[in-house]
């Protein structure tokens, strides 16, 4: 166990509380959110985002797209960044990034997100978003940052030295969270470290400065976790997912590859048979279905049965998310427009945030 330093104590840092409690605490301000969330959608601001790492998939459409679209229509304020920067955290190098940047905002287009009530924007592009680094690097330690779960699992599916760049990621993203006002990130329970490490520096920045920030609470999503194609967690770096951008017959190829077992009768048991539990589960998701009651109406039609059922789902679900979304693909220009949109809303917003900053720190020299 890494030792406090005395930098760490000068800092402030304090013990970290059990993962247990801390997702107890969370849960528990995660339902009293939605209430708040139902009766003043307008109080609150909503960040959350994307790596432009490759298409987006069935995974993110039913963990991420849907409850993002949700909140829009409640009329939350909502931020979608691009985090085009944190490509670089485990690569070498950006790969066809405006290609891919554009893809991401044809597939928030397409699922129903509205450019006039959601602002899409690339980091990367927002100075004072990225100026906020320096002072938030100030109020943690290098030891908090190692010890930070997702950056070391970051790291080891990298296979690689631990850059400054990944090291730092929490940091950047509460850079992002924060610059814009954002009260509210939606995340999986897995990104709840990461989330800490925002709170804690707008916590630490308010007691060394003054209040600036507010501290942004986690909005838990009760969608479950989609397995790929090969029984593990789906996902753009394991190639076992069905991409947003996928034909009808590529998702049916897909469907009909994904990992099942050898018991002909169909059964939704999740412990004993996980591979076949995850595609009754993405069926029951998107038709509003029981799994196990679709279970019973495969019955001993097996995998195959199963499958046909998963594919017809799936297909027929975005089939209007795919028109729409070539619709997209063949305007770069609008594309482009978006993002031109949201980097003129988003400079406003962060230099606005830069600027209080700086008067807190008594670093405003210009009138």
């Amino acid at each position: 166990m890494t030792s406090t330093t005395t930098r760490d104590r000068r800092i402030g840092v304090s013990p970290a509380p059990e993962p247990a409690d801390s997702y107890r605490a969370a849960r528990a301000r995660s339902a009293q959110l939605e209430r708040e969330l139902r009766e003043s959608p307008e109080r609150h601001r909503v960040l959350t985002g994307d790596r432009p790492t490759g298409s987006l998939h069935l995974g993110h459409y039913l963990g991420t797209l849907t409850n993002r679209v949700r909140l829009q229509n409640l009329g939350v304020p909502i931020f979608i960044v691009i985090a085009d920067y944190q490509v670089i955290t485990d690569r070498d190098g950006t790969g066809p990034l405006r290609e891919r940047v554009r893809g991401l905002v044809a597939d928030y287009l397409s699922v129903g997100l509205d450019a006039e009530r959601t602002v899409i924007f690339p980091h990367s592009a927002v100075p004072a978003l990225n100026q906020l680094l320096v002072p938030f690097l100030s109020l943690v330690s290098a030891a908090e940052l190692q010890r930070n779960p997702t950056v070391k699992a970051e790291a080891a599916a990298a296979g690689r030295a631990i850059s400054g760049l990944l090291l730092t990621y929490p940091v950047h993203q509460a850079a992002d969270i924060l610059c814009c006002g954002g009260t509210i990130v939606p995340v999986g329970s897995d990104q709840l470290p990461h989330l800490e490490v925002t709170r804690l520096i707008a916590r630490r920045f308010t007691e060394r400065y003054g209040p600036v920030f507010d501290e942004p609470a986690a909005l838990l999503a009760d969608t479950p976790t989609v397995l790929g194609t090969d029984g593990t967690k789906m996902s753009k770096s394991r190639g076992n997912a069905i991409d947003l951008s996928a034909t009808e017959d590529e998702t049916a190829a897909a469907i009909r590859a994904a990992r099942t077992d050898g018991e002909r009768r169909i059964t939704f048991e999740p412990d004993r048979r996980p591979e076949v539990a995850n595609l009754l589960t993405i069926a029951a998701v998107l038709t509003g279905d029981c799994p196990a009651s679709l279970a019973e109406r495969v019955g001993d039609g097996g995998s195959a049965r199963l499958k046909h059922l998963v594919t017809a789902a799936v297909n027929e679900s975005l089939r209007p998310v795919r028109t729409r979304r070539r619709e997209l693909i063949a305007d770069p220009g609008y594309l482009d427009a978006v993002l031109v949109d949201g980097i003129a809303t988003m400079t406003g917003i962060a230099g606005q945030t830069l600027d209080r900053v700086r008067h807190a720190m008594g670093m405003r020299y210009l009138a």
